[in-house]
């Protein structure tokens, strides 16, 4: 097939996946603009597919496992990598900044405060969306919706993604060994080391110092539940209850945390800044 049948075929045989890629471009263009989406998404995107090619080939960082190439001639590959990969962590990484996000962004006093509810005004400051929680914040959220993500992805063969990649070792994670999970650690460390500097260094956005970000943070935040919730659909869909069971408690402290902070009564660890 040419190049451009491929792509077709990409988008066809997935268009869940491109769908929050869009999601993510959208909110990403709307919280930072397009150039520092741009770096965002290539930085995750490169880094991403670095990783896979070198671990693949050396066991570093993700430990042993190859791609089978059943779906070579359907889908657009990078060497042997499917495209969808890269581009699959770089929204996910997105996702799960804009979630650190919504945790630890300072907040300004709400202009309706009359109102019985009211979510945080969050304001955007470089030195917070910088900070090194939002940092471990963001890898840690990656990790975990990977728990979620990979087991299940594991057991492609019985969905419709197919089965894409072998674990030369089963590990004891429903299938999946811990250095997976290492790997995560690296690449999202990676990601964000590369994009942090960036975002100090290139000009500010254009909005105002003082203006909330709470409805576009929360696109983001809502991206990251919609790709928790198709996994875990999937999940539950093939029959694996334990696996469902296992990621839906997984995420009841995150979720907690999500909810305290959206009805403005965060834990004193997560209290907005001054």
């Amino acid at each position: 097939m040419s190049f451009f049948e491929l792509l077709i075929n990409t988008l066809l045989l997935r268009p869940y996946v491109f769908v929050f890629l869009a999601a993510s471009l959208f909110c990403a263009h709307r919280l930072v603009g397009w150039r520092r989406s741009t770096w965002f998404l290539g930085f995750a995107s490169l880094t991403s597919f670095l990783c896979e090619y070198a671990s693949t080939r050396t066991g570093i960082p993700f430990g042993w496992y190859n791609y089978t190439g059943s779906t070579v001639n359907q889908e657009l590959y990078l060497s042997n990598i499917p495209f969808i990969v890269p581009i699959s962590f770089s929204f996910l990484l997105f996702a799960s900044y804009c979630l650190a996000l919504f945790l630890f962004l300072p907040s300004s006093p709400s202009q309706n405060s009359e109102r019985a509810f009211r979510w945080p005004n969050l304001v955007f400051p470089i030195e917070a969306r910088t900070s090194w929680a939002v940092f471990g914040l963001t890898v840690l959220f990656a990790i975990l919706i990977d728990m979620v993500i990979d087991p299940v992805a594991l057991r492609g063969d019985r969905w419709f993604l197919g089965e894409l990649y072998r674990y030369w070792d089963p590990g004891i994670h429903f299938g999946v060994p811990i250095t997976n999970y290492l790997g995560w650690i690296v690449m999202g460390s990676i990601s964000l080391a590369l994009y942090f500097p960036m975002d100090r260094h290139l000009p500010s956005p254009s909005l105002r110092p003082d203006r909330s970000v709470t409805a576009t943070v929360l696109l983001g935040c809502g991206l990251y539940y919609g790709v928790l919730l198709f996994n875990l659909a999937v999940t539950f869909w093939i029959g694996e209850l334990l696996l469902g069971m296992t990621g839906l408690l997984l995420y009841l402290p995150i979720t907690a945390l999500f909810l305290l902070r959206l009805f403005n009564r965060p834990p004193i660890l997560l209290a907005p800044h001054p």
